[in-house]
């Protein structure tokens, strides 16, 4: 299955990826520029199971030469072999997919790479950081980690997203999509925080530039431990 997928499939292959072809069963337009698709898996979930932020890497056509990205299965039921997926639609093949997709289009995907520990100790507090392409791992992450209270910075706007949060435990701090916007307020507002919570856990998906931006900073200048972050580049821009 790594054949006409480059040498990135090449290389997931060697690390023993799985290879599966999805099927799309429904298709629903969230807001205009979010798009939810309800998929069988062919057979994957009763091959890998399901853990919180499950994700796999879709694989698509850009003129030609193929081109892959990650997204996180949101409600996957492993009974009935199918999950959703979440787009954030914006300029490039994968929402181009998304945007057409039908019942009865496939869409090939590879599982390798994926996994989820909980934080021990448990966190006294999660401090997240994302956008509208990491809100399905977001939803999955907060609720994986019980009741633990959490601050989420998010880039953009959450009005009529499908944000799954508790307001009694989760409090969100929406921070207008523009040039550095992100990084400064969470560099504004997350030492006075860090300083009240003992067994802090820092969870950062954005953009990739944003991504290491930040998680440079909570590592190196606040000093969380590295086993206390988790930081994954979501997309890259331009």
């Amino acid at each position: 299955m790594a054949q006409g997928r480059g040498w990135e499939g090449a290389v997931l292959k060697l690390f023993r990826a799985k290879d599966f072809t999805f099927t799309v069963t429904g298709t629903e337009d969230v807001t205009a520029g979010y798009r939810r698709l309800r998929l069988t898996d062919g057979g994957m979930l009763a091959a890998t199971g399901v853990h919180p932020t499950m994700w796999v890497r879709l694989w698509f056509d850009n003129a030609g030469k193929p081109h892959q990205r990650a997204y996180t299965l949101v409600d996957p039921d492993p009974a009935a072999g199918s999950f959703g997926l979440e787009f954030a639609l914006h300029e490039g093949c994968a929402s181009d997919w998304a945007r057409a997709a039908k019942p009865g289009d496939t869409v090939g995907a590879t599982v390798q790479g994926t996994g989820f520990e909980e934080p021990v100790p448990a966190p006294s507090r999660v401090f997240v950081v994302g956008d509208p392409a990491s809100l399905p791992a977001v939803n999955s992450l907060l609720g994986a980690l019980g009741s633990a209270p959490a601050t989420v910075w998010f880039e953009g706007t959450l009005d009529g997203l499908p944000w799954r949060a508790d307001p009694d435990r989760h409090e969100v701090r929406e921070v207008p999509r523009s040039g550095t916007a992100l990084v400064e307020r969470v560099r504004a507002d997350l030492p006075a925080l860090l300083a009240s919570t003992p067994d802090p856990y820092v969870w950062i998906a954005c953009d990739t530039a944003t991504t290491r931006t930040l998680s440079a900073y909570v590592r190196k200048e606040l000093g969380v431990p590295r086993q206390r972050v988790h930081a994954l580049g979501y997309w890259r821009a331009g």
